[in-house]
C-alpha cells in the first residue's frame, strides 16, 4: 500500500480521484482550507510547510490550481498573472518540492485540461496555462528521471459540474471516470505524459 497526497481533494475530480485511491492506498487529504492537511498553491512556504509536515510519502496527486477566463483582447494583466501564479506556478512547485520529499521512483500526477489543445474564444489565461504545464511536465520528467515519474491528465469538462451550471452534458465525463485516469498515471510506469481523459473514455 503507497502513501497519496491527494491535492484539491474536497473538489470534484479531487474528491472522486480520493475516493478510487482510498481503496488501494493510504490516501492524505489535502486541500486549501479542509482536510488531513492544507496547503496554498500561490505560496511556496506552504507547499514547502505542506510536504514537511506529512512526511514520508510515495504520491503526489494534484486536482487543483485555479485560472481564469478571458479573451486575449480584454483579459487583464492581473487575470493572466493570477493565473499564472495559482494554477501554474502552485502546480510546478508542487513537483519541485515534492522532489525532495518523496520516495525514490514516486511519482507526481498534475492536471491540466483540453483547452490547452482546443481552446475556446474567451479562455486564453487558462488555455495558455494548462499548455505551459503539459510543456513543463515533458521537460521535468527528463530532469527528475529516473527517481521520480511526473506525468500531467488533461479532463474534459466534468459532467457533474456541468449539470450543476445547467450545461449540455454531451462531450464531458463524470468525476469518477475521469478519476480512473488519475490512477492510469500513479499505477502505470510512464513519464513525461499528457494523459488526455478522452483517450480512456
Amino acid at each position: 500500500m503507497s502513501k497519496i497526497i491527494v491535492v484539491g481533494a474536497t473538489g470534484t475530480i479531487g474528491k472522486a480521484i480520493a475516493d478510487l485511491l482510498a481503496r488501494s492506498h493510504e490516501v492524505i487529504l489535502v486541500g486549501n482550507t479542509s482536510g488531513d492537511a492544507t496547503v496554498d498553491l500561490e505560496a511556496r512556504n506552504s507547499i514547502v510547510d505542506l510536504f514537511e509536515n506529512i512526511g514520508a510519502f510515495d504520491a503526489v496527486v494534484c486536482a487543483a490550481g485555479t485560472s481564469r477566463f478571458g479573451s486575449a483582447k480584454e483579459a487583464s494583466e492581473d487575470d493572466f498573472r493570477f493565473s499564472i501564479q495559482n494554477k501554474l506556478m502552485g502546480q510546478v512547485n508542487l513537483v519541485r518540492t515534492a522532489g525532495h520529499h518523496i520516495s525514490a521512483g514516486g511519482s507526481v500526477t498534475l492536471t491540466s485540461g483540453m483547452l490547452a489543445s482546443n481552446p475556446w474564444p474567451g479562455t486564453a489565461p487558462t488555455a495558455m496555462v494548462n499548455a505551459g504545464l503539459e510543456g513543463f511536465v515533458r521537460a521535468a520528467a527528463l530532469d527528475f528521471a529516473p527517481d521520480l515519474r511526473i506525468n500531467i491528465v488533461s479532463p474534459v469538462f466534468v459532467t457533474e459540474t456541468a449539470r450543476q451550471m445547467g450545461m449540455d452534458t454531451d462531450g464531458t465525463l463524470s468525476a469518477a471516470d475521469t478519476a480512473k485516469v488519475y490512477q492510469i498515471s500513479l499505477e502505470g510506469d510512464m513519464t513525461g505524459q499528457v494523459l488526455d481523459v478522452r483517450d480512456y473514455a
